[in-house]
């Protein structure tokens, strides 16, 4: 074999990387290609230098999200020094450079994956091992005489076709369940990256998956999904005889003691999807004791305006039925959004006070314009001095968590960005 694969395999590109080297191994002449997943750039630069001492021509794969791109940025610098280009290719994917891919080019890269990543991930390699021109790779982008070329997006495939896990190399982490979301967030990445339909995986895949962490000795199955209680769905009407099958299905394959958490991180439930119906298939089916709802706002005007889909009154009634069920609300909110007013976040911070008493904790996120979505032109997220301090007072309480205060500091980092370009 003359060519070698490394992988930037930090915590936010596992699930990205499972898939893709899960796809890989599907095809015969690829999967004996050697995979390094490097966690930093130091290892990165480590394989680089082994695999050329081998006399390997290598593929090195970037993944990232936009609040990562200025550590990307130092990574690829620092590799670039360090290893200089010869023999190596480097390519980045994920929603940032679909979004922004003349941005990620003129960082150093010498391609962009635009779009979903598993098929052009199989026929890159594919030219890579048979030093064909890459450029000819549908879902590829390049930077020629200072502009974009590429060849469009390959084809989006069903779920089932492809792997969440690198079955042969070891990997794995949550189950990749359903792909897209319909509701289409103004300020979210997902829906504008893999369009807003839903795909699922259908319930024996799930339970393959389930059986292959069985075999490896873990009783814990997670699931990534935008929605939780939207799989099996076509609309915006959930589907519970789908989650039950699925639950049901899982639990048969992981046996009486296995862990199943649905509704918890990394994935949420939308308000208006907690009902007692779904409380009461979850409860007992499930081993989480917290409920991950997408809450994002107290004010009407601000859920109207970044098109949530759901009241406030949406989000009290789903705290109410989760804590009436057994579970503990953990309530997105995402603080500081375009055109948010006094009012707004005054709005806020009263249904936090409420969501409070009645026994939830508040996950606090500040606003990020993203590239893609409809706000990324929008000013940065930042927090006024009274919600700043209503969240250090219930931090310090155990009642509120999260990345606020870095992510207040990566908005403005993105919009100066933004703005340099």
């Amino acid at each position: 074999m003359n060519v070698a694969v490394v992988v930037l395999y930090r915590k936010t590109a596992r699930t990205s990387f499972n898939a893709l080297v899960g796809a890989q191994e599907t095809v015969p002449e690829l999967a004996p290609i050697p995979v390094h997943f490097a966690p930093d750039a130091a290892a990165i630069q480590a394989a680089i230098a082994a695999e050329r001492a081998a006399g390997r021509r290598v593929l090195v794969g970037w993944s990232f999200y936009s609040p990562e791109v200025f550590e990307i940025d130092e990574m690829l610098r620092s590799t670039l020094d360090a290893c200089g280009r010869e023999g190596v290719i480097h390519i980045a994917g994920g929603v940032h450079a679909s979004a922004e891919p003349l941005a990620t080019l003129r960082m150093g890269f010498d391609l962009v994956a635009v779009g979903e990543g598993e098929t052009t991930w199989i026929r890159l390699l594919q030219a890579f091992l048979h030093d064909q021109d890459l450029r000819s790779v549908p879902g590829l982008a390049w930077e020629e005489r200072g502009l974009l070329r590429d060849r469009g997006r390959a084809e989006a495939r069903d779920l089932d076709a492809f792997p969440s896990f690198a079955w042969s190399h070891g990997r794995w982490g949550p189950i990749e369940i359903t792909r897209g979301c319909i509701y289409a967030c103004r300020f979210c990445q997902t829906p504008y990256f893999f369009k807003a339909r839903f795909r699922h995986r259908s319930v024996e895949s799930i339970q393959d998956h389930a059986r292959f962490l069985r075999r490896h000795g873990q009783r814990d199955v997670r699931f990534l999904t935008p929605t939780s209680l939207s799989y099996g769905a076509d609309g915006e009407e959930p589907r519970l005889d789908q989650v039950e099958a699925l639950l049901r299905g899982v639990r048969d394959a992981i046996g009486p003691d296995g862990r199943i958490f649905f509704g918890s991180f990394p994935s949420e439930v939308r308000p208006e999807h907690v009902t007692p119906e779904a409380i009461r298939l979850l409860r007992p089916l499930v081993a989480n004791d917290a409920l991950l709802i997408g809450g994002q706002s107290g004010s009407q005007r601000v859920l109207d305006a970044t098109r949530r889909g759901h009241s406030v009154d949406a989000i009290l009634e789903a705290a109410r039925l989760a804590r009436a069920g057994g579970f503990v609300p953990h309530v997105d909110f995402l603080f500081g959004m375009p055109g948010e007013e006094p009012q707004d976040a005054a709005a806020s911070r009263h249904l936090m006070r409420e969501l409070v008493a009645l026994g939830a904790r508040v996950h606090a996120h500040t606003f990020l314009p993203l590239p893609g979505t409809p706000l990324r032109d929008a000013e940065a997220g930042s927090l006024d001095p009274a919600t700043s301090l209503d969240l250090e007072r219930l931090a310090s309480q155990g009642l509120a968590y999260g990345q606020w205060r870095r992510q207040e500091q990566v908005a403005a980092r993105l919009v100066q960005l933004r703005r340099s370009r």
